[in-house]
């Protein structure tokens, strides 16, 4: 029988056929939709958001004058880190990091700056700026001069280079031993820089040739020789003369090894005699930057350097470093350490390791003793600015690591008496699990947990070092919220970061048979840095003592709880900051606090330092101030190592009567 036509022709079969077809069509469409729909409801809220390039090309660039509340006196800060959960069996699924892309390549020349560490100095905004110079030609460059436009250019003072202004130019010419810019490579230089206004960078030209202009996040490590990757170290890469490393890193003739450990007994560290002593330094920066040595080796030596250190009278450096550094020590890895290798010939044979344990044999040369501190996880001049301990590639168990492997590398040297577990562990309360906390708790963010686990792993390794236990920045107000799960600020008191220890009358570090290791370190500042509301309006020694220290700090020391070293306090010598600095001194002095000046460098942002521009000349009217608070007995500087005496000007620690304060 024949088959039936439609009215368009088609037999009945091909009908079917059709209607079949576009059902599956139909129900694969509906398919693919209700996938994509339960895919979208289903993903983690906790989404990073694509990063945004800032890319000028000889247009300004504007950067207004604001400061964060409670920021680190150097350099500029960088964005909160992403938590990395701890391996666990019931772990949850973790989102996986969006990899920060690298900026597109730029043919000819590229000059990349960061500033966001800023202050004002009467009508001038000063700000910390960072460049690195960046070499897309088809040629090597050899020896180079950077002219920058800049409105409203005041004045500036700089390093890695040589730096001058003539109204709105800014000139900074190579530093001699940064002369050459390989085709890939780059240098990088930084400078304070005044200016009436905001930042405006307007134009830009390398030895006459006009440079693309980049504004954000200097990365320190790429510019000091991929710093993340596996370097050359500094053997055959500095030049100059070959020297016997073996015989430079011996130990000093006179260093007895082991009669220089110190422990704690209440608010007092003693010897092994039981003599009191008085911990008086300064910090040395650098090693956690990038530099991979200390800042200001561009312009001076370091063996001279270190012995002023002890001939000033400072019988202690505070050496802030990177956990990523450490690591990469362990790992046999040596990233290039960045100095004027013609002023530092000796360095020229030794990797960045090698030259570290050489500042270590100099300090014992000179009396001196050395405290590491955990300034950042990954190595980056704004890495102080992360709130934790870890990110999202220096794990949490990457940390301790880095802790162990130093305690035990030097556990028979005792020129490193101790160390300073973290640099200002901080976050606000709306950061949530990336703020760090102060309780009870087993959370991964909670500092004082993380700071027991720390200690007891550099103890094991080492049991005669001092601890030292920073704060935080936030502690909750009320019994209520002591698991920080309130957001709202006004349920904290807050600090400046390393600066809160109200946890501890509640919830006190526990070290077991090793308590008498523990030393809590706040830091403190002055207005310069942030205008705290303790400094609103007229203040006092006492309404300091009432509104800020008592209840953060000092109640440690008043109920002999442990020793307190204050780890960081400094700043310019001039109002503002200079009444603070005067009290704070006066606290020092009247209760014998021990503490690290903040700090040597010439190029610390928003405190100066103790040394000027060159990282040679002192600051003689800083220092005159900060020698008050050094350990002196009969006109002589007291040292901490029995054998060796503190510099030309100091005494050994037998020699010493001690304290009883």
């Amino acid at each position: 029988m024949e088959e039936k036509k439609n009215p368009f022709g088609f037999s009945r079969g091909v009908l079917i056929t059709i209607g079949v077809l576009s059902a599956l069509i139909v129900v694969l469409v509906i398919s693919l939709l209700a996938a994509k729909s339960g895919k979208d409801s289903g993903t983690d809220k906790k989404t990073t958001p694509e990063p945004t390039k800032n890319v000028i090309e000889l247009s300004p660039v504007v950067i207004s004058p604001e400061v964060s509340p409670t920021e680190e006196p150097t350099e500029a800060p960088t964005e909160a880190p992403t938590p990395t959960d701890e391996p666990a069996p019931t772990e949850e699924p973790k989102d996986t990091p969006t990899p920060t892309p690298s900026p597109e390549p730029v043919e000819g020349f590229l000059l990349e700056y960061e500033s966001g560490n800023n202050w004002a100095d009467g009508n001038v905004n000063m700000y910390g700026v960072e460049f690195a110079i960046r070499n897309g030609s088809k040629a090597d460059v050899s020896g180079w001069t950077l002219v920058l436009t800049i409105e409203g250019l005041d004045r500036v003072s700089g390093w890695n280079g040589t730096f001058s202004i003539d109204g709105n130019k800014m000139t900074i010419k190579d530093a001699g031993y940064n002369a050459s810019i390989p085709v890939g490579g780059a240098v990088n230089c930084g400078c304070n820089l005044g200016v009436t206004g905001g930042l405006k960078i307007t134009a830009a030209t390398l030895n006459g040739v006009k440079c693309t202009v980049r504004a954000g996040r200097v990365n320190q490590n790429d510019i000091n020789n991929q710093n993340n990757q596996n370097n050359q170290n500094n053997q055959g890469g500095n030049g100059g003369q070959s020297v016997d490393v073996e015989a430079l890193l011996k130990r000093s003739e006179k260093a007895v090894q082991g009669d220089d450990w110190l422990h704690t007994d209440g608010r007092r560290i003693l010897d092994k005699n039981g003599k009191q002593v008085w911990l008086t330094g300064v910090n040395w920066f650098g090693y956690n930057t990038g530099t991979n040595t200390f800042d200001g080796l561009w312009t001076s030596k370091l063996e001279p350097t270190v012995k002023a250190i002890a001939d000033h009278g400072f019988n202690l450096i505070r050496v802030p470093i990177s956990a990523e550094l450490l690591l990469q020590w362990k790992g046999g890895q040596f990233p290039r350490a960045n100095y004027n290798n013609a002023y530092n010939t000796a360095l020229n044979s030794m990797n960045s390791l090698e030259i570290w344990d050489y500042f270590l044999k100099l300090a014992e040369a000179s009396g001196l003793k050395v405290i590491p501190d955990i300034h950042s996880a990954e190595t980056n001049a704004s890495g102080h600015n992360v709130n934790l301990w870890y990110t999202a590639r220096i794990t949490e168990e990457d940390f301790y690591t880095a802790l162990e492997w130093l305690a035990d590398r030097y556990k028979n040297n005792d020129t490193i008496i101790g160390i300073d577990l973290k640099n200002e562990p901080h976050g606000k309360p709306y950061e949530g699990d990336g703020a760090a906390i102060w309780n009870d708790s087993k959370a991964k963010n909670n500092w004082k947990n993380t700071a027991e686990k720390a200690a007891a792993r550099v103890l094991a390794k080492n049991p005669n070092l001092l601890i030292l236990v920073e704060g935080t920045e936030i502690f909750p107000k009320t019994e209520a919220n002591m698991d920080f799960k309130s957001t709202d600020e006004k349920d904290y008191d807050f600090n400046w970061w390393g600066g809160n220890l109200r946890g501890v009358k509640k919830y006190p570090i526990e070290l077991g048979k090793y308590q008498n290791k523990l030393v809590y370190s706040p830091h403190d500042y002055g207005p310069t840095v942030y205008k705290q509301p303790w400094f609103k309006g007229t203040y006092t020694y006492d309404s300091l003592m009432k509104d800020c220290w008592k209840d953060n700090w000092f109640y440690i020391y008043e109920d002999n709880t442990a020793p307190l070293l204050i780890g960081e306090w400094g700043g310019f010598m001039t109002e503002p900051n200079i009444t603070w600095m005067t009290y704070m001194r006066q606290l020092i002095k009247t209760y014998h606090l021990n503490h690290t000046f903040w700090c040597l460098n010439a190029n610390s942002g928003d405190t100066g330092g103790l040394l000027l521009d060159d990282f040679t000349t002192w600051d003689t009217k800083k220092y005159e101030f900060v020698k008050e608070v050094l350990w002196q007995e009969n006109g002589k500087f007291v040292g901490l190592d029995h054998a060796i005496p503190l510099g030309d000007n100091g005494i050994t620690l037998t020699q010493a009567k001690g304290g009883n304060w």
